[in-house]
Formats: structure tokens, C-alpha cells, sequence
């Protein structure tokens, strides 16, 4: 007998419900799901892509809950949260996403569930454990969990180093199917990590990617991992990604340069401890020509700013994400011998810069894409630590995922997006509220910000 998202969402919310009663609990035929359309791959064809609206490619629609295989989980999604990656999908950039699915399928026939005409979205969810398949042990039904987005099952033996080389690794709800934007995702086992007791869904499902690709990027020895008194160049610091590398640079003993793109988001770095900000509309930096030539000129101006604000030193290392219209002006910054970490191209994937600023002076240039298991569930442990904290200033429902994906993708918010999917409103979900106490000030910080309200923040121990 098949059961209704009603009932799900309803045991859920009672709070008192045990691992058995969700055993035993009706699963519903069908969900609602946020997803593109294989049919709608080249309605952007011939447009920019600021001018590709995820507001028209997004739909919710109800769809089939998918069928639970070996070493997976079905998870009752109650918050997810837009992440770039998303976008892409809604923009069908670089390429569709549903190449990557049509590539899966041809895997095994169990990876033939990836291939459907609809593509479920999201690459971050917190929820409950509905039904695990066969081989899993470490969770259960009832188990209150975030899900990160690297999906490998681990059979190559390219991935036993780290996973992220698996050549199998794919990013769960971009590459794969029956992703977060939903009120049930299928995931791996070896996604799922325990939900942060002191955190609302919404706060804790707004975490996982950006937190963990943060993590690999400044803390991991995969990345360039920064020490006490280094200088970090943060490009975009109080985005989705870059508030978290700016709390990660901050709790090494790190000097954060913070880059922004306005002076309320610059007032924010400078509430959470950052002594630099550099605010780059005031300064109009044009690192490009209108000829399509890079502007040295332009580049030595923002080298001579950094060196004014750090007393005559270049940056250590710089968290590269913008791509295209910064990745020069990285290269020219950055002290001889430096790091030059990059995990995105959201301004563009063709990157050009002059080498000599490169090979001459011993600089390195070090790719990094999401994280691990083992990085990921640190990044995790430090949430519940209460070390890092979220960065989520609005949540949409999930019927408006598409408004909150243009909102990404025109870079109108201030830190992460969260969406409403089980849910039925905000701050619902968390267990520990003493730990949450005493952390209120830098739970609610970007939350104010985004309303336009700053003040001090005093964090107990």
C-alpha cells in the first residue's frame, strides 16, 4: 500500500517517531521534484548566458521516487539549497546535463534509472532516512542527516587514494539524477553525514557543498592548505563559497584580502573579522579591453591596493573561483612562489594570462573540485563543533527553486540560498538548543546582512 508525502512529512514533524516507525512507514509512488526536460535542451540556443532564465527551464512537477538499490538511501528531503552547479543545469552550460546522464546509464543497467526525459536537481540536502538498500550499516531509518555531493562507489583503484580522481566521481544531483530539489533523494551511502543538532534543515542543508569544496581548497593537504599569518585573496567573500574560505582562513590565524562586490557585503567581512576589504565596483577594476586584450595596466593598479592594505606584501595564495575575468589578475597578485587555487569559472571556463607572471616566478596553479568523503565529513564535524558556521540569508519554497536559481545566477544574494521542501517553514529541525544559544549571533549574522542590518558578533566558547 503505497503511502503520501503528507504522512512522511507528518511523522517527521511529530518528532517522536523511531527508526522502526520509519520502517515501516508507506513510501508515496510519487514526489515533487524540482527538474529541466530533455526536450527544453536548446531553448537558450543563440543567447548569453545572463540572459538564460532558469525561471523558464525549472518546473515542479510530481515524478516517480525512485527505487532504492545496494548501498544506497532514501532520504525525506526537508531543506536543500542553489548552488551554481545548478544553475548550469537550468542554462544547460557548459554542455546539458543530461550528457552526463545518458553517459551514466551506459555504467550498468542499475545506473539506467539515471536516464530518464526529466532531470531532479540539487546538489545538497538535509532530511531524515526513509529506507536504506542492502550493504548499508553505518545509518538507518530515522537518522537525521546532511548529504554531500560526491557520488562514487569506489570499485577503481584510482579512488582509493582520493576519491575525487575515482574516474566514476560524478557530483550527485548535476551529474546524476533524483538530486536534492525534492521531497525524496536517492543517495549513496558514503554521502550521507549526521545533520548538526543545533541547526534548523534549511541552515544545515545550506552547507555541504560550499563548506566541504572550502575545506579541500584551504584546509586539506589536496589543496593548498594556509597556515597562521598567511595572506589569502578571497574572490567573492561573502558568497556561497567565499564566506566559508573566509572562516577557514580566519580560524588558521590567516590574513584574508576579501573581495567584494559591494560596500554592504564589504561591512559583512568586516563583521565576521576580516581586517582587508577591497570593494571592486568602487574601484572599477576593468582587468579586460574592450578589444578583448588584458588590461595589465589595471592589474598592477589592484597589486598596488593590496600591497597599501598589507603594508607592501602579496597574497600567499588566492581562492580562485570567478574563472575567466579574474584568473589573470590571480596569477599577476600573487607573491613569487605562491598558490593560485581554483575550483570554479562561473565568469567563464577559457582562462587566459600571461605565463611569465607564472613560470618565472615559481608560482603554482592547483585545480580542486568539491571534496572527498573523509573532507567532507571534517568540514561536517566542524559545523557541529560550532567552529563554521552557515552562511544563509534567504530560503525560498520549493515551488519558487527557479526564482532563487536567477537570483544565484545574477549574483544577487549575499551567502547561500536554501529551499523549503518538506519543510513547511524555517527554523524547524533543531535538537540542540543550548548549542544553538550560544551561537545565535553568527547563525542569524548573514540572515541580518541581507536585510541590511550589521552589528558585532561575540561567540562563546
Amino acid at each position: 500500500m503505497a503511502g503520501t508525502m503528507k504522512d512522511v512529512r507528518e511523522v517527521i514533524l511529530s518528532g517522536t517517531a523511531s527508526g522502526a516507525d520509519y520502517s515501516a512507514l508507506p513510501l508515496p509512488e510519487s514526489m515533487r521534484a524540482v527538474t529541466t526536460h530533455k526536450d527544453d535542451e536548446k531553448m537558450f540556443e543563440g543567447l548569453e548566458s545572463r540572459d538564460k532564465d532558469p525561471r523558464r527551464s525549472l518546473h515542479l512537477e510530481e515524478v516517480a521516487v525512485p527505487e532504492v538499490g545496494a548501498n544506497e538511501a532514501l532520504v525525506a528531503v526537508m531543506a536543500s539549497s542553489i548552488n551554481f552547479n545548478t544553475v548550469w543545469s537550468a542554462i544547460f552550460e557548459p554542455i546539458s546535463t543530461f550528457r552526463f546522464l545518458e553517459r551514466a546509464a551506459k555504467l550498468s543497467p542499475w545506473d539506467q534509472r539515471h536516464n530518464l526525459p526529466y532531470h531532479v536537481l540539487g546538489s545538497d540536502a538535509a532530511g531524515v532516512i526513509l529506507r536504506t538498500g542492502p550493504g548499508v550499516t553505518a545509518f538507518k531509518p530515522g537518522d537525521e542527516v546532511t548529504v554531500h555531493c560526491n557520488y562514487v562507489d569506489l570499485q577503481a583503484p584510482e579512488g582509493h587514494d582520493d576519491s575525487m580522481l575515482d574516474p566514476d566521481q560524478r557530483i550527485w544531483g548535476f551529474e546524476t539524477n533524483f538530486g536534492g530539489l525534492a521531497d525524496i533523494a536517492l543517495v549513496r551511502a558514503n554521502q550521507l553525514m549526521p545533520k548538526p543538532a543545533h541547526l534548523s534543515w534549511e541552515e544545515a542543508a545550506s552547507m555541504p557543498l560550499v563548506n566541504s569544496t572550502a575545506y579541500r581548497m584551504l584546509v586539506s593537504h589536496n589543496g593548498s592548505p594556509v597556515k597562521q599569518g598567511d595572506i589569502v585573496l578571497i574572490w567573492g567573500a561573502v558568497g556561497g563559497l567565499g564566506g566559508f574560505a573566509l572562516q577557514y582562513a580566519l580560524n588558521a590565524g590567516a590574513f584574508p584580502i576579501c573581495m567584494v562586490s559591494s560596500e554592504e557585503k564589504g561591512r559583512l567581512c568586516e563583521t565576521i573579522g576580516a581586517r582587508w576589504v577591497i570593494d571592486r565596483s568602487a574601484e572599477e577594476y576593468r582587468f579586460w579591453n574592450e578589444d578583448g586584450s588584458q588590461d595589465v595596466r589595471e592589474m598592477r593598479r589592484f597589486g598596488k591596493k593590496i600591497r597599501e592594505l598589507t603594508g607592501g606584501e602579496d597574497p600567499d595564495v588566492v581562492f580562485e573561483h570567478p574563472g575567466r575575468q579574474t584568473f589573470a589578475a590571480s596569477v599577476f597578485v600573487t607573491r613569487p612562489g605562491g598558490q593560485i587555487i581554483t575550483c570554479a569559472s562561473t565568469s567563464g571556463y577559457n582562462h587566459e594570462y600571461d605565463n611569465r607572471y607564472l613560470w618565472m616566478q615559481k608560482k603554482r596553479i592547483i585545480g580542486s573540485h568539491f571534496a572527498n568523503y573523509r573532507e567532507a565529513w571534517e568540514a561536517n564535524r566542524l559545523v557541529c563543533k560550532r567552529a563554521i558556521h552557515p552562511l544563509l540569508s534567504e530560503t525560498y519554497p520549493l515551488a519558487e527553486a527557479g526564482e532563487a536559481a536567477y537570483q544565484v545566477h545574477h549574483n544577487r544574494q549575499i551567502g547561500k540560498i536554501g529551499v523549503l521542501c518538506l519543510a513547511p517553514e524555517e527554523g524547524l529541525g533543531v535538537r540542540d538548543e543550548e548549542g544553538r544559544a550560544r551561537h545565535i549571533g553568527q547563525i542569524n549574522l548573514y540572515r541580518n546582512a541581507a536585510k541590511g542590518r550589521f552589528g558585532l558578533v561575540k561567540t562563546e566558547p
